[in-house]
């Protein structure tokens, strides 16, 4: 029997959030909404398929993702006049840190009804475990790969007073915690993994104890990491600035010294790279 015999099927594209690990965490509304499309958007049909299975449905189903071509995007607008599609990922909220902006840009600039179910969010949970301020906090998504891309990123927010939130994986936990850790300063930081299934956890501690906790021992799970906002510190003295720019500038070119005195400190680089300038002539 339908679970949404009496509400109207409207056509158009719904972005249907699903469980980041705990089956039971399905909205009713969202097992509706599946039940009664068309067809199925899904990252991995396998992933998808399991959730099918606890539901006892058979769906169809079609591959999007960051492969996915224009042509592909194309053939599933042109069904959202007269089809129920539903938009899942592999695992919690569509669209965040996953493929499909584009469709619904497209699909909103056209005319066509666009709708949500919301419901499980990784960031959202690991945020709210974490003990760290929530009023004002930046989503970035997966961190890179590569050193010097991850140390740019972290650069980035080296002034942003808000909490920071991104996703990583087990192996590269530690070099990240460690980036983080030189670039941002020892803030308060949180691991948060496998969060709803048998082995969550949340470790919390500065970045620089979970790095050490984690240095020989990589983790294992999906992962959330939280980083506090800079605390309030009073700005430092012309004499403490020449002196971190000095010794700075003794292993560093002018440009590395002022992102790193200007990190430490949590000074604007432009105004350390000024003042670099000046030093170096002398």
């Amino acid at each position: 029997m339908s679970l949404m015999k009496n509400l109207e099927r409207l056509p158009g594209l719904y972005i249907v959030a699903t469980p980041i690990g705990n089956l039971s965490d399905l909205a009713p509304r969202a097992a509706s909404m599946i039940e009664q499309a068309d067809l199925l958007l899904v990252e991995d049909s396998r992933v998808t398929g399991k959730l099918l299975q606890h539901l006892g449905l058979k769906k169809s189903m079609r591959p999007y993702h960051d492969h996915s071509s224009e042509a592909d995007r194309e053939a599933i607008l042109s069904m959202l006049g007269d089809k129920m599609v539903v938009l899942v990922s592999d695992a919690g909220t569509p669209l965040i840190s996953d493929p499909g902006y584009k469709l619904v840009h497209e699909a909103r600039a056209r005319g066509l009804h666009v709708g949500a179910v919301p419901g499980p969010s990784a960031p959202t949970m690991a945020l709210t475990l974490s003990g760290l301020p929530t009023d004002r906090y930046l989503f970035a998504g997966f961190i890179p790969n590569k050193d010097k891309a991850r140390v740019d990123l972290f650069e980035e927010f080296v002034g942003l007073r808000a909490t920071l939130v991104f996703f990583e994986t087990g192996p590269r936990l530690a070099k990240s915690l460690a980036a983080a850790g030189q670039v941002l300063g020892d803030r308060p930081a949180a691991v948060a993994r496998e969060l709803t299934k048998m082995f969550e956890e949340v470790a919390t501690g500065t970045l620089n104890e979970l790095t050490q906790r984690y240095a020989d021992a990589p983790p294992k799970g999906e992962i959330v990491l939280v980083i506090g906002p800079p605390g309030e510190a009073s700005a430092p003295d012309e004499a403490d600035v020449d002196a971190a720019i000095d010794e700075a500038l003794e292993t560093m070119t002018p440009s590395r010294a002022a992102k790193e005195v200007a990190a430490r400190l949590g000074l604007k680089k432009n105004d350390v790279y000024a003042r670099v300038q000046q030093r170096a002539k002398h």
